[in-house]
């Protein structure tokens, strides 16, 4: 846990000598302090410190933070509407455990979610898209051969954003991330290099159905490949539940 307080975001000026006051640049921690608190306790949950099924000790995290309970709570009721954590009126706010059957659904509705997009964006998606794309595989697989899962991990969200950003339905888009988000901050117990190779095969064959201007195609290797529950339970297995009884 950091020992240094969380304070209210405050102006952050630059201690670089500039010849003239009109130069002087200004940086502006604009992330609220609720955010804060928020990404703080996303951190603690992926790296496994809030663990599964445990009730947290909001007089604890407050002090540790140096900071009131009312941003945590605030924090908390995100991450509730998340599913992240559950509030329970007179009892506390508990973690919420992930299970098999969690993470089938959130395979099926992310699945189709992101497959809806395809569908509704697919003749936007232009020359340059799909050679963001190429470059942006090729990336992964380069991480993948050194081992550097966290770059990896970035690079993967960046592959789905360049169709994601298309669709202007915004609603969808937030109903996804969350779900994603879910699914990626489960603390993480292996890594299976095999698995992640085989998802920069989904890629390849993604982009050959854009290339060739097939939408059936490229929906359904989103949907009933890269995001099947059934194709990759194996591996899913292995990599939530493999530590568990």
């Amino acid at each position: 846990m950091p020992s240094s307080k969380m304070a209210e975001p405050q102006f952050q000026i630059s201690s670089d000598p500039l010849p003239a006051a009109e130069e002087t640049q200004v940086t502006i921690n604009s992330k609220s302090l609720r955010e804060q608190v928020y990404e703080y306790l996303r951190g603690e949950l992926h790296g496994g410190r809030l663990v599964s099924g445990s009730m947290i000790n909001l007089t604890l995290i407050s002090k540790q933070l140096g900071i009131s309970k009312t941003p945590l709570r605030d924090a908390l009721l995100q991450l509730d509407a998340e599913g992240f954590v559950t509030i329970s009126p007179r009892r506390g706010v508990f973690v919420n455990p992930v299970t098999i059957d969690d993470v089938r659904h959130s395979y099926e509705i992310v699945g189709a979610l992101e497959a809806a997009v395809i569908f509704s964006v697919f003749d936007r998606i232009g020359k340059a898209h799909i050679e963001k794309m190429k470059f942006n595989n090729a990336e992964l697989k380069a991480a993948l051969e050194r081992d550097d899962f966290q770059s990896y991990y970035q690079l993967n969200i960046a592959f789905h954003h360049v169709f994601l950003e298309l669709s202007d339905n915004r609603m969808l888009q937030r109903i996804i991330m969350p779900i994603r988000q879910r699914l990626y901050d489960f603390p993480r117990r292996c890594y299976i290099k095999e698995w992640e190779l085989r998802n920069c095969g989904d890629h390849d064959d993604f982009i050959k159905a854009l290339e060739r201007g097939d939408r059936n195609a490229a929906v359904n290797v989103w949907r009933d490949v890269h995001w099947s529950f059934t194709v990759y339970e194996s591996y899913i297995r292995q990599f939530y539940f493999s530590g568990d009884s």
